[in-house]
């Protein structure tokens, strides 16, 4: 790791300064934050922060991660909770003489951090970076499920430039396409286009508009369960709650949902990369978007140190099956008797034969639905994408 530290900036005297007076229990009294050279080896399955103060493909919301002091400060101030494992602040990226650089660079360091078994929490400016990050399991060999905390889409067309409008088109269409799904959470309809809505579900993506996320915010949980990176634009949050943002909205998740969400990213077993988009810290008012980033992040951490892995496609102890009949039809779901976390099979048949069974995460909603002999929808969305 210690090429790296060459693109680097470290957290600087202030911070250090701050984090010197701060009381015993605090997470700037327990973070490593990175100073003069990157240890060759880290602790396994850490948390690694990381700034990355590039603003180029920022649309309309310039000077996007330019100053993350703020965040810092109100993140080293929170109580650790009852954690064992280490947090790194590995300070922010020097960003490259061009956009093309910085990327290229983010790239990297994500491949060796991914490689080392470490958990990037990355805070940066454009969400265009999202590009760079899943372009980082290239070198993984590895298919990726992406969700996207976001009000829109940010399709563009595939020949314009990357930035923040236009990244999810330039993973869906370059080459190589490591792309196993996309899911958006907290769109919000008036903000994107209808033909837009129809692609994304003939390209078999998930999407939660925002108010039916409102209804029921665990409908996030089965989806990040199967996510390997995030990305939340920050802007995704109203404006009340998170106004360190240009194109900040009246209307959006609150800060108890947003903070839900992170809960839920760090509890997954599979999901690697948190990452936090288009802050930025000149329109904030008080200090409160830095704040709520902070307990973002501290809640991520949270869930992080409470995972449990566990995969009934692999061993059934400690899983209680149920089993609900619809139209002569039997439909299976298996209850975690230790985090009460839900799974339902989806069969596969041909001529009235099993051809292929497969199991994917759900809520306890989706159980009580088949009760009422009503086929859930996240039934019918994955027995599509099953073929």
């Amino acid at each position: 790791m210690d090429f790296y530290y060459d693109f680097l900036t470290p957290v600087n005297a202030n911070i250090l300064q701050f984090v010197s007076e701060l009381p015993q229990g605090t997470i700037g009294k327990n973070v490593k934050i990175i100073q003069e050279s990157i240890d060759k080896e880290l602790e396994p399955k850490s948390i690694v922060l990381l700034g990355v103060p590039e603003d180029r493909g920022a649309i309309r919301n310039e000077g996007a991660g330019k100053d993350l002091d703020s965040f810092r400060k109100e993140f080293y101030a929170l109580y650790s909770g009852n954690w064992t494992g280490v947090i790194y602040d590995f300070g922010d990226l020097k960003v490259g003489e061009t956009f093309q650089d910085t990327l290229v660079i983010v790239q990297e360091i994500v491949v060796s951090l991914l490689r080392s078994n470490q958990i990037p929490v990355i805070i940066g400016g454009s969400q265009a970076l999202t590009y760079a990050i899943y372009r980082a399991y290239d070198q993984m060999e590895k298919r990726v499920n992406l969700t996207a905390v976001d009000a829109k889409f940010d399709l563009g067309m595939l020949e314009n430039p990357l930035d923040s409008t236009s990244y999810l088109t330039k993973i869906i269409m370059d080459k190589p396409n490591n792309l196993n799904n996309y899911t958006n959470l907290a769109y919000q309809t008036f903000l994107n286009a209808q033909d837009e809505i129809h692609l994304m579900d003939g390209l078999l993506f998930d999407t939660y508009r925002l108010g039916n996320l409102k209804k029921d915010i665990e409908l996030c949980e089965p989806v990040l369960r199967e996510t390997d990176l995030l990305s939340i634009d920050i802007g995704v949050v109203k404006a009340a709650d998170a106004p360190a943002n240009r194109n900040k909205m009246i209307s959006g998740l609150n800060a108890d949902e947003i903070c839900q969400i992170s809960r839920y990213a760090g509890l997954s077993d599979k999901l690697n990369i948190f990452s936090i988009f288009e802050y930025n810290s000149k329109y904030d008012i008080h200090n409160q978007t830095a704040q709520l980033m902070a307990q973002m992040v501290w809640y991520f951490i949270e869930g992080v140190h409470l995972r449990k892995p566990e995969f009934p496609n692999v061993d059934l102890n400690g899983f209680k099956k149920y089993i609900v009949m619809i139209d002569d039809e039997t439909y299976q779901f298996y209850k975690s008797e230790s985090s009460e976390r839900w799974w339902m099979e989806i069969s596969l048949k041909e001529d009235n034969k099993i051809k292929r069974q497969t199991l994917i995460p759900c809520t306890y909603n989706d159980f009580l639905t088949a009760n009422r002999l009503e086929i859930p929808e996240r039934w019918y969305i994955n027995r599509r994408k099953l073929g």
